[in-house]
């Protein structure tokens, strides 16, 4: 492919007009209604993003009214572009908030747990896919070369883990600094490196990225030298070296990026300039991943992240950044996934894939469960702390629903699975609490008695008759430090 054709968009005929300001009403209902119902969410203790979906699905009712001026074709494209901004801002959060240093210290049993937390619900997704469409008639998109990689993706989108509502609970029982707490936050950080890695790897061997560049740095360089095209079968390998090169090119380029970063840190604490650069720099990254190397832009995303999370300034780019994302673009995402569902081709009259994706919920919830489990168990853990483990390691939210858009809008899996995403977090999201409630019964009934037996001795020791204490005495208890 000529190298300068690459950067030209191909051409089209726009199907949808109107003007720009057509898309703020819409806006404000989503933004307005994500706020009201994730506050009741949140009260209720589950993840804000199911708030977001269901003010989605509220709005994206208006699809149903006749010839409505609020959903157009026109402020659905808004909408979708205004997402995908949203969507690698999610990812770069993500990787800021990864902590390198803890990765390397977690030692090998969070690399046992996190892996076989990832092969087992990859392998069971996988499995059940394979089987529903070679025996059960469920059909791959017609897109995909090679149905095996619709198969694996289906896998894939299961290997993801959100334990932020693991993370509330354990916090809530007062067990997040225990050895159990330890191990799933740790193996949960991996667990967000290893599966985008994975979902890159997939779209990019399936040649499924619908909508993205099909420029392939590497294949342009030996192509360009040797005059010749590349052998169909040494295609897949060329992805996989010019994913590599890229993940090379990233770590090479970490050395100067966190050089830079830490020097606006030192010199510039707090300016605005330091978050605008790092937006930039995560836009930049996210566009190269995609236009030269073939991987998913969140992954370029991702990888920003993961450069900027080692440098000085990384709490106050993480702080801008989330507060960038959450205050727009991560709701306009997840309600505009929500809101897909009007459009979508539901159609499960055949029950095939109604069935598939209710195996495939099971599957992804036993997968995590016996895959974490056994790698506690594998790590001398005992049983019970394994299963707590497994547990801990079951809750799914943003992650899941971002892996399984990204397969959709790349033409690589049904868009029929979107619901059956948002009923596994859902499931997930009230399973795994009570379940952990239950396993750490012991505990909190100790902790409980240990709190009351605490109050009864402090009580016992207190003078029964102390002097009030003189109004001074209580201006100068009370007084800032900066007073005292």
């Amino acid at each position: 492919m000529d190298f300068l054709s690459s950067f030209l968009p191909a051409s089209s005929t726009a199907t949808t007009s109107g003007s720009p300001y057509q898309l703020l009403l819409p806006v404000a209902l989503i933004l307005i209604l994500t706020k009201a119902i994730s506050v009741g969410f949140s009260k209720m203790k589950l993840p804000q993003v199911i708030g977001f979906l269901v003010a989605g699905l509220l709005v994206g009712l208006i699809s149903l009214w006749p010839n409505n001026p609020i959903l157009t074709d026109y402020t659905r494209s808004g909408i979708d572009i205004l997402a995908k901004f949203g969507v690698v801002l999610i990812l770069f959060s993500a990787g800021v908030e990864t902590d390198l240093k803890s990765i390397k210290a977690v030692g090998v049993a969070s690399m046992v747990i996190t892996s076989l937390g990832v092969i087992f619900p990859l392998a069971f997704g996988f499995t059940a896919a394979y089987l529903f469409r070679v025996y059960g008639g469920m059909t791959a998109p017609v897109a995909v070369s090679n149905p095996i990689y619709t198969d694996l993706y289906y896998g894939v989108i299961l290997s993801a883990t959100s334990v932020s509502i693991t993370v509330a609970t354990l916090k809530e029982i007062g067990v997040l600094n225990s050895k159990v707490g330890n191990a799933i936050v740790s193996a949960a950080i991996i667990d967000d490196v290893i599966g985008i890695i994975l979902l890159s790897v997939i779209i990019s061997l399936s040649g499924s990225t619908e909508g993205s560049s099909d420029f392939n740095l590497l294949e342009w360089i030996i192509t360009s030298i040797s005059g010749q095209a590349l052998p169909e079968s040494i295609v897949p390998l060329i992805v996989i070296v010019n994913m590599a090169l890229f993940f090379l090119i990233s770590w090479g380029a970490s050395f100067l990026v966190r050089m830079l970063f830490n020097h606006l840190g030192n010199k510039y604490p707090h300016h605005i300039r330091i978050p605008i650069y790092s937006l930039a720099f995560c836009f930049l990254w996210a566009y190269l991943a995609q236009q030269f190397f073939e991987i998913a832009d969140i992954t370029g995303g991702y990888v920003a992240g993961l450069i900027l999370s080692a440098t000085s300034p990384k709490e106050y780019i993480d702080h801008r950044a989330e507060t960038t994302a959450n205050v727009f673009f991560v709701p306009i995402f997840f309600a505009s996934v929500a809101m897909k569902m009007y459009s979508a081709n539901f159609d499960f009259s055949s029950l095939t894939f109604l069935w598939f994706g209710l195996v495939w919920v099971f599957v992804g919830l036993l997968g995590k469960v016996l895959g974490a489990g056994l790698g506690g168990l594998i790590c001398h853990f005992n049983f019970k702390d394994s299963t707590k483990i497994g547990i801990g390691m079951m809750a799914r939210a943003e992650v899941l629903i971002v892996t399984a858009q990204t397969g959709v809008e790349a033409g690589l899996i049904s868009d029929k699975i979107i619901p059956f995403t948002l009923l596994l977090i859902l499931v997930s999201s009230f399973v795994t609490p009570i379940l952990l409630k239950v396993l750490y019964k012991d505990e909190m009934v100790a902790n409980a008695s240990l709190a009351h037996s605490s109050g009864e001795v402090a009580n016992a020791t207190t003078p029964a008759s102390l002097p009030a204490a003189s109004p001074s005495e209580t201006t100068s208890s009370d007084s800032t430090p900066a007073q005292k």
